[in-house]
This record gives structure tokens, C-alpha cells and sequence, in this order.
């Protein structure tokens, strides 16, 4: 959103200003677990002008994802407020103005951008709080590396790409059980699902998790008793540790709820200066991705540029 605010000439801390509830320079890429690799390649997952440096056919990792947003806004002069938390936005009476509360006080402005993206909170299972394994519980968001789990059996749960990534790390080290709703592990739309990509043959593709040598398959959690955990086809297991890649919520609980009839355009609330951009419900599918995300912020710009 910068990037496309500053293309229309407008300066950072100057005509707009980020802030972020995260310490600082703490974003999340920087807390993915060591080994991950994006799905897309370099290529397609920079924004215009700022080319990824190195190979462009490589699938980058978290760490040099946060390095290359570091890099960008360095370039962009942008110098963001870490530790501010968004707590609310609305709109009083029918004037053009904004009040936007935030941990830190309440600002009046005419334009609010939710860019907070659909991987902002953890989603964790009701039946997490029945559940005390003997040994580790993490979701994948608190997963960095094999040293954190111990020795003993380990059942992941979700087949999506962070579990599968997960299961076949720990498979050298683990007994692991992967726990799926699928057979095939579907690329959800922040790992980018756009055709284009895959007719470039960029997006990598994920084993199957039936395929993952050493795991063993499992069908769904639909219940915990203590250490015991009972599967869909009412099988139990008691796994001595736990990897939950359930997948995360958007972070827009701060955002008004919608107006049932309330006229909305791409990447537009139903309030006037009031946009998000990177969140797919708001927007399309694939806009969670760095292209996705930059759509939505080249329609959102000129839109607040444009603002009687």
C-alpha cells in the first residue's frame, strides 16, 4: 500500500503513516519455522520495481521475505510505528473524516487501509482446550524447528502446506502421524493459486500427505480427552506432542461489520475511506498473495487520491 501511495507522489510519516501491532521489525515472515520455502518463486513474490535479489527461480524463505520487505521499505522512506494497535474504526455522522482508535490514543483522518491479511490470528480447534499431551502442543505459527518438539511420537494436524512442510521435517527425526480432511494438500491463496503462475511452472508442488515418506495418515481430529485424541472414523491416538496447522483468521476484527446491503466495490468497505487490501473475503480470491495484495492496493490508491 505504500508502494502504491508513494507512485502517486504522496511522502511517508508525511502523507500517510503504518503502523503495525508487532515489536519492532518483527513481521511475521521473520517467525515462520527455519525451513520454510515460499510456494511461489522469487519472481512472483516481489512487488513492481523491486526486483528479488539472487536467483529469481528460487522459493524464497521467511527470513528472506521479511529481508526483502525490510529492503523495500528502507527504499520507501517508510518508517513504521511498531506496537500500535488498530482497536476500532467508525465513521460519525455523514462528514468525510474517520475515527480510528488505536492502543496508543485516537487519531481523526479521512482514509483508514486494514492491511493486516487473512494469516493475522492462529486459528486454534474448540477441542484444543480438552487436550494435554504429555509432551509439546504448538500450532505451526509457534513452530520453528525439530529442537523444540521431543522425542516421542508427534501428530500434525491439517493437511494444508504448512502441515505437510511440517510432517516431512520432523519425519527424520519423529514418529509422525499427519491428521487430513484431504487427500492432497490444496494451496490455499496466500501461498498463490493464480493460473498464470502455474502455467510458469513457479509454484512448486506439495506431496500428497499419504505420500510423505515415513508419516503415517490419519483422518480428522474430532475430539480430545486429556492425551487421548479421537479421529473420524472414531479410531483414538495419544500422541505424546502436537502440531496444530489449522491455519489462521483474518486480523479485521477491528473493522466494522458489514452492512447486509451495504454497497461495497473491490477491496472497498460500504464506508467511504475505509479500504482493506491482501484479504480475499473483501476482495478475490489470491489477493493474500504479494501480486494479489499489490492489485488491491493500485485500486485502492487512486481511490484515495481521488476522494472529494
Amino acid at each position: 500500500m505504500a508502494s502504491a501511495l508513494s507512485s502517486y507522489g504522496l511522502e511517508a510519516q508525511k502523507d500517510f503513516v503504518i503502523i503495525d501491532s508487532a515489536p519492532t521489525g518483527q513481521r511475521s515472515w521473520a517467525t515462520r519455522w527455519h525451513s520454510m520455502r515460499l510456494l511461489s518463486d522469487a519472481r512472483n513474490s516481489t512487488l513492481p520495481g523491486f526486483p528479488f535479489p539472487g536467483d529469481n527461480r528460487r522459493h524464497p524463505g521467511g527470513r528472506e521475505m521479511s529481508d526483502y520487505l525490510a529492503s523495500v521499505e528502507k527504499t520507501l522512506g517508510v518508517k513504521p510505528l511498531w506496537g500500535v494497535r488498530a482497536l476500532e474504526v467508525e465513521r460519525r455522522g455523514d462528514g468525510s473524516t474517520l475515527h480510528l482508535s488505536t492502543s496508543i490514543g485516537d487519531v481523526q483522518t479521512r482514509n483508514v487501509v486494514c492491511a493486516t491479511g487473512s494469516a493475522a490470528v492462529p486459528r486454534v480447534p474448540t477441542w484444543r482446550q480438552n487436550l494435554s499431551a504429555p509432551g509439546t502442543v504448538l500450532h505451526s505459527s509457534q513452530y520453528l524447528h525439530p529442537g523444540q518438539i521431543p522425542s516421542g511420537t508427534v501428530l500434525v494436524v491439517g493437511g494444508g502446506f504448512s502441515g505437510v512442510q511440517i510432517a516431512e521435517e520432523l519425519a527424520h527425526s519423529r514418529d509422525v502421524t499427519l491428521s487430513t480432511r484431504t487427500e492432497r494438500p490444496r494451496p490455499s491463496a496466500r501461498w498463490s493459486i493464480w493460473p498464470r503462475l502455474r502455467r510458469n511452472h513457479s509454484i512448486r508442488s506439495g506431496p500428497a500427505p499419504t505420500a510423505l515418506a515415513g508419516v503415517s495418515h490419519a483422518p480428522p481430529v474430532v475430539e480430545a480427552d486429556g492425551a487421548v485424541v479421537t479421529f473420524a472414523d472414531e479410531s483414538t491416538m495419544q500422541p505424546h506432542s502436537m502440531i496444530l496447522a489449522t491455519g489462521y483468521e483474518p486480523g479485521d476484527k477491528w473493522l466494522p461489520a458489514p452492512e447486509p446491503t451495504g454497497a461495497r466495490t473491490q477491496a472497498n468497505t460500504h464506508i467511504p475511506g475505509l479500504f482493506t487490501v491482501g484479504i480475499p473475503k473483501y476482495s478475490r480470491t489470491g489477493a493474500d498473495t504479494i501480486p494479489g495484495a499489490w492489485s488491491d492496493a493500485a485500486i485502492v490508491a487512486p481511490n484515495i487520491i481521488d476522494r472529494p
